[in-house]
């Protein structure tokens, strides 16, 4: 699987466990740490935890290694790290007040629909 196809996944993952306001970010061209940033919203410290294990499930399913899992036992905001994807999982409060989209800059990020 390509990395846009894991990247696919993951959206595909959080889509399935209704994540809200799902956005993706290119950051190949401000980083190496990762080619996309997957940022998604869940209505409950239950539903953040469900929505990260669903997208690591299905990843290590598809035969994806998780590289890491930050943040899982509090809730607020879940870091699932695939390496060349990375998952932020987050209460819509906790998402608002870091505004990662703001912080990478990004200009042209686009939403699950990228052209």
């Amino acid at each position: 699987m390509s990395t846009v196809e894991l990247k696919e996944f993951v959206v595909s993952a959080l889509e399935a466990l209704k994540g809200h306001d799902i956005q993706v970010l290119d950051v190949r061209k401000l980083t190496t740490v990762a080619d996309y940033m997957v940022i998604a919203s869940g209505t409950s410290n239950r539903q953040v935890k469900a929505l990260a294990n669903e997208v690591i499930e299905r990843c290590e399913a598809a035969g994806y290694r998780t590289l890491g899992v930050e943040g899982e036992s509090y809730g607020e905001w879940v870091l699932v790290d695939m390496g060349d994807v990375v998952a932020h999982i987050m209460l819509p409060q906790v998402r608002a007040f870091y505004n990662l989209e703001k912080l990478w800059n990004i200009p042209s990020a686009q939403g699950v629909k990228e052209q």
